[in-house]
């Protein structure tokens, strides 16, 4: 055991006996591996050719994707290193929502490249310092390639969504997809000075299988999955105007065990009536408001039901909150707790509210509102796993429209930015002496492995593709990149192959992070009993 040391009077115990110690070299190369491996199980995904992987969790539930986050977060990975890379793409997913397996691999790659110059003796605090300059060089060298846009030019943010859509299931539908998604996130788009902003909380995506990912549709205000209460209301209601309440139509019993003696039967009448007069007074409330749609976030008692489908107001009960969140947002309405305090002004109105039904379940739509803040998307496909992913794509493309939107900038996909940052690379690195040269000319190379990644993925010859690719970069062609669709070298943005610069500057910064933090460690002690003891195999 490393941690016994001989000392003047017998051994000195430093750690527990069972704990595991990797040293130096060992614990290096161990760490270095396993992140290898992760890279190596998405690397297959990436591209417009990139294959999916079949995933089977132990319950026998298949998710089918090629969105590396999602691989990353199916499997369970053990190994302490390779978690630090599963993080870079959950990172890189709630950052900027698409580039997930890029950095991954790109990470990998770092990490092999490292390992070559490990091995001739270069100290890894070299490498680590060649990495960093190299990374923000990389960084400089993008703001000086991109873009800038205007951030409503809708032509550019449809290139957008639909590059982002390329590399998934969706890429057929891509061109109806992406119209969806613009359409969405324009629509909840707010404005502060020259300045947009995004919340991406605000587009409710429903899912049910059934149709065609072609029947998938926004709706211009928001969709319940619920039924109306009573049989006997109204099933379409158009000019709604919508109560929003988030109390009870129900009398509340008391708190206390409270005993009511009743001495003659019309005593009982009595009290049976003024239980109704009381249900009667609040749905009239809200008929004399004008209401003629009632949504409440809890119960709504039988006998209301009753007097609400005699006033021709249909209602829906126990929505959940934050749908009633986004409803105000999307109708314009007030969410009322007290309804004495009901007046018009807090309705909410929408052109047209009406029960349909979605495969075997009435949903409630409420369609048509003047400028909602809030839109939802209806996901149609043939299954269900279809639908889990098409679903998984368009969060990635709401991202990236989202990240375009907020940063109008962007360059052509591809890899061409990629290849463009490390022939400028390998040029700087003269300018430095010694080892650091080394490790920026390597990190230049773990650039090139995105490009060389999508031609092998598209079944391209990779050493004649990266030879290509190189002599039209340096003859000034900056945007030449991978035209996996067609299996050539192409200029990416007459193709309209664009991303943007954020997703770009994420894969960068996160990946470099996560190779330099890797590097650092020299020592790995397992406490076994703990979690995650002994699992350094």
């Amino acid at each position: 055991m490393a941690s016994i040391q001989q000392g003047p009077n017998g051994p000195v115990l430093v750690l527990k006996e069972s704990a595991l110690q990797t040293k130096g070299k060992d614990a290096q190369q161990n760490n270095i591996a396993a992140a290898k491996l992760v890279a190596q199980l998405v690397r297959s995904s990436l591209g417009p050719r990139g294959l999916d992987k079949m995933l089977v969790d132990s319950l026998g539930d298949v998710t089918i994707t090629n969105d590396g986050a999602t691989i990353l977060k199916e499997i369970d990975v053990q190994h302490p290193a390779a978690k630090m890379i599963v993080e870079i793409s959950k990172t890189v997913d709630n950052e900027v929502g698409d580039g997930t397996t890029s950095s991954v691999v790109f990470a990998g790659a770092l990490l092999a490249r490292a390992e070559d110059l490990l091995k001739k003796d270069v100290h890894s605090s070299t490498i680590i310092e060649g990495f960093q300059a190299a990374a923000e060089k990389t960084l400089e060298i993008y703001s000086q390639l991109s873009k800038k846009i205007e951030a409503d030019d809708k032509v550019t943010l449809l290139k957008i969504a639909s590059t982002s859509m390329q590399s998934k299931l969706i890429s057929e539908d891509s061109i109806n997809l992406s119209k969806i998604v613009v359409d969405a996130v324009l629509s909840i788009a707010t404005k502060k000075g020259d300045k947009y902003s995004v919340d991406l909380e605000n587009i409710k995506v429903e899912k049910k299988p059934g149709g065609s990912i072609d029947d998938t549709q926004i709706i211009q205000g928001i969709v319940l999955d619920k039924e109306i209460v009573h049989s006997g209301m109204p099933t379409r209601i158009e000019n709604a105007k919508i109560a929003l309440i988030n109390s009870a139509l129900e009398i509340e019993k008391t708190e206390m065990s409270a005993e009511i003696r009743i001495t003659d039967p019309t005593q009982m009448q009595m009290f049976l009536e003024e239980e109704n007069r009381m249900l009667k007074t609040m749905v009239d409330k809200l008929h004399d408001a004008g209401t003629n749609v009632l949504i409440c976030q809890k119960g709504i008692d039988d006998i209301a039901q009753h007097y609400l489908s005699k006033h021709g107001i249909m209602a829906i009960r126990r929505v959940k909150e934050s749908d009633m969140i986004k409803l105000s947002k999307a109708t314009d309405g007030r969410v009322i707790s007290n309804l004495d305090d009901l007046s018009e002004n807090d309705l909410g109105h929408a052109n047209l509210a009406h029960q349909k039904k979605v495969e075997s379940d009435k949903w409630v739509f409420i369609e048509g509102c003047k400028h909602p803040q809030s839109v939802t998307l209806l996901i149609r496909g043939g299954t269900q796993r279809v639908i889990d992913e098409v679903d998984r794509s368009i969060h990635d493309s709401l991202m990236v429209v989202k990240d375009v939107i907020e940063k109008p900038q962007i360059v052509a996909g591809g890899g061409a930015p990629e290849a463009f940052a490390a022939s400028q690379l390998k040029t700087w690195a003269d300018n430095f002496d010694g080892r650091e040269q080394l490790a920026i000319k390597k990190y230049a190379e773990a650039l090139e492995v995105i490009p060389l990644t999508i031609a092998e993925n598209a079944g391209m010859d990779p050493i004649d593709t990266m030879a290509t690719l190189r002599s039209k970069q340096n003859q000034g062609q900056k945007w030449t990149g991978i035209d996996a669709k067609n299996t050539k070298i192409a200029d990416m943005m007459a193709i309209n192959v664009l991303e943007p610069i954020v997703v770009k500057e994420q894969i960068i910064k996160s990946a470099t992070e996560a190779a330099c933090m890797i590097l650092r460690i020299d020592d790995v002690i397992a406490i076994s009993g703990g979690p995650g003891g002994g699992g350094m195999g």
